[in-house]
C-alpha cells in the first residue's frame, strides 16, 4: 500500500498485479503536489497476495478454449473484499475494460465527488465474469483501443478526478473553460511572441474587446467540435435545442 493520508478528501484504491507501477506519473505535477499535501490518497492492493498457492497463481485457462489466460474469480474476489472492507464498502467499484462504457467528463465529476473509489486493473484476457457480476462492478473504458492492462487507464482516470478536487488547480476558472465542460472541445490558445515564424496571433485576442474574444472562442470551440467530434456536436446541438425550448416555455 502506498501514499495513504487519513485526512484526504478523496481516496483511490487500485487493485493490480503490478503495484510498483503506482504512483508513477501521479507523483508528479498537479496530482503529485496534491498527493504530498494530503488532498487525496492512493492505496495499492497486490492481487497476487490473495492467491492460495505457493506460486501465487492468479490466472487459469479459459473454459471453452481460446488464446490467453483469465484472472481467477476466487483470487479477485478476495482482493475486492479486502479493499471494500478497508473503505467500509463505500464508493463505486470500477473495472477498467475496453468493453466498458466510455469514461466521460460527466462521470469523472461524479467520481471526484465520491469519498472512495476502487479500481480493478485486469491483465491477460480479462477477469472471470462471475466475480464482476457478483460485485456488480461498473466497467469503464478510456477509449476504443486495447492496453496491456488496466493500470495506464487507472492512472488516466485518477488524474482526471484529482484535478477536480478543491485546492488542486489554482484557478477554478481554468476548469470551467476546458474541453467537455460545456459539451465542446476547447478553443485554441496563443501566447507571446505575437508573431512567430510568420504566423500572427488572431487580432481579436489582442483587441482588448472581451465580448468579441468570448464570441471568437465560442465559435472556434463549436467549429472544432463539429469538425473533429460529430458525436459531441450532435449532443451539443440537441442540448441547445432543449434549452431553447425550455426558455420559450418559461417566456
Amino acid at each position: 500500500m502506498t501514499d495513504a493520508a487519513d485526512g484526504a478528501r478523496w481516496r483511490a484504491w487500485v487493485l493490480t498485479l503490478f503495484p510498483e507501477m503506482f504512483p508513477g506519473p501521479l507523483r508528479h505535477s498537479l496530482a503529485g503536489t496534491a498527493l504530498e499535501k494530503g488532498l487525496w490518497a492512493l492505496e495499492t492492493v497486490d492481487i497476487r497476495a490473495f492467491a492460495g498457492d505457493k506460486h501465487r497463481t492468479v490466472d487459469d485457462a479459459p473454459f471453452g478454449g481460446g488464446a490467453g489466460m483469465v484472472m481467477r474469480p476466487d483470487v479477485v474476489d478476495a482482493a475486492l473484499r479486502f479493499a471494500r472492507g478497508r473503505c467500509g464498502g463505500a464508493g463505486p467499484l470500477i473495472y477498467l475494460s475496453p468493453r466498458g462504457r466510455l469514461l466521460t467528463q460527466e462521470r469523472v465529476k461524479a467520481l471526484a465527488g465520491e469519498r472512495e473509489v476502487i479500481l480493478l486493473c485486469g491483465r491477460f484476457e480479462g477477469v472471470d465474469q462471475r466475480v464482476l457480476d457478483a460485485h456488480e462492478v461498473e466497467e469503464l473504458s478510456v477509449g476504443d483501443y486495447v492496453l496491456s492492462g488496466g493500470e495506464p487507464a487507472a492512472v488516466a482516470l485518477i488524474d482526471a478526478c484529482v484535478r477536480l478536487l478543491p485546492g488542486v488547480v489554482g484557478r477554478r476558472e481554468s476548469l470551467d473553460e476546458e474541453s467537455f465542460e460545456e459539451g465542446l472541445l476547447e478553443y485554441p490558445h496563443y501566447t507571446r511572441p505575437n508573431l512567430w515564424q510568420g504566423r500572427a496571433v488572431p487580432e481579436v485576442l489582442v483587441s482588448g474587446n472581451h465580448a468579441a474574444i468570448r464570441a471568437w472562442r465560442r465559435k472556434q470551440a463549436e467549429d472544432i467540435t463539429r469538425e473533429r467530434r460529430a458525436d459531441l456536436w450532435a449532443r451539443y446541438v440537441a442540448a441547445a435545442g432543449r434549452d431553447k425550448e425550455q426558455k420559450q416555455r418559461v417566456d
